[in-house]
């Protein structure tokens, strides 16, 4: 089969197309003819040989994908052949073909696309578990969010299901543009975090309180103000690291307001826990993705062969939503 392999660490011109073997298929997978495949910044990580793939999942890039199933082991169930389906991976997306526990993968609905399929998976499984399960994000009925990269794939998908959830959802973003994006796209406020403290306009927004929830992909260049942003019982749920992995906190901030610092990943999760975050989010949410409410920014969609430009295009920061693959 073709697929995106990376010649070496690097930049995005250390990634071509290639002819590799169609990965082995196990007892309770499904191949996936694959369709379209989502973009997403750990492929970048990847990439540069900042974010090794689990042990035993495939090398090649790729978190999510979207096609029809082409064969079933003996102990995948649910599914059929031919079916569209779209798959939360450990790896392997930027392929004609990719396998993944039946568990992980979910039907597409009539109404959805196939990029939009493709650029579904990782982005919603993250923001819902990350916001909405216990043990991390917990957001409850009335309760607020704050997410950072309200422009992203993460943020956008954030924003569609705390809208579809009712619950209030303030988001910071790098431009004016971007942020009347992110309230077209239901998000409650949006805060240009270059010209306004979102710490303190968080809090202005709730009236003093604080937000329940901050959903953080920055780290440590954010830590103190998202704490300053949390309402007391807050939590921050951080899943990335752009802004470095060091600082200094005052824990006495975290005792006197009974706030919550989680990290969270979802790539490294077991086959397990992937599976239950998949069934949760269809008993939370399967009928709105039906009805396609839950709808899909696509920013872009390129060729399997130009994945070089969706990586430049990524590390620009200048999409609104996914950027996708298509495998033709």
């Amino acid at each position: 089969m073709r697929a995106i392999l990376v010649r070496e660490p690097g930049d995005e011109t250390v990634l071509v197309m290639g002819e590799v073997p169609s990965p082995p298929l196990g007892a309770a997978e499904l191949r996936i003819r694959v369709k379209a495949a989502g973009v997403n910044r750990a492929d970048l990580l990847q990439r540069q040989g900042l974010y090794p793939p689990p042990p035993g999942a495939s090398a090649i890039l790729g978190l999510e994908c979207a096609g029809a199933v082409a064969e079933m082991g003996p102990e995948a169930r649910g599914f059929s052949l031919g079916q569209r389906v779209m798959a939360l991976l450990p790896g392997g997306g930027y392929a004609e073909e990719a396998v993944v526990h039946y568990t992980a993968a979910l039907p597409v609905p009539d109404a959805m696309s196939d990029e939009e399929a493709g650029g579904f998976p990782e982005v919603f499984l993250t923001a819902f578990s990350n916001l909405f399960m216990s043990g991390l994000g917990a957001l409850d009925t009335g309760q607020t969010a704050l997410v950072h990269g309200g422009g992203g794939g993460v943020g956008t998908a954030a924003i569609v299901l705390t809208h579809e959830a009712g619950n209030a959802c303030f988001v910071t973003a790098g431009s004016d543009e971007k942020c009347r994006k992110c309230l077209e796209l239901g998000a409650t406020a949006a805060i240009n975090y270059r010209t306004e403290d979102f710490a303190a306009r968080a809090r202005e927004l709730t009236g003093g309180r604080g937000v329940d929830v901050v959903l953080d992909h920055i780290g440590a260049a954010y830590l103190a103000k998202n704490l300053a942003a949390l309402a007391p019982g807050g939590r921050v749920v951080l899943i990335g690291l752009m802004g470095g992995a060091q600082t200094e906190v005052n824990l006495a901030q975290l005792l006197m307001r009974r706030l919550s610092m989680i990290g969270s990943t979802l790539r490294s999760r077991p086959v397990a826990e992937k599976a239950r975050i998949v069934e949760a989010f269809s008993q939370r949410f399967g009928d709105a993705l039906a009805e396609h409410r839950l709808r899909v920014p696509i920013h872009r969609v390129l060729p399997l062969a130009q994945a070089a430009e969706a990586h430049r295009l990524m590390q620009s920061s200048e999409h609104f939503g996914k950027i996708v693959l298509r495998v033709d």
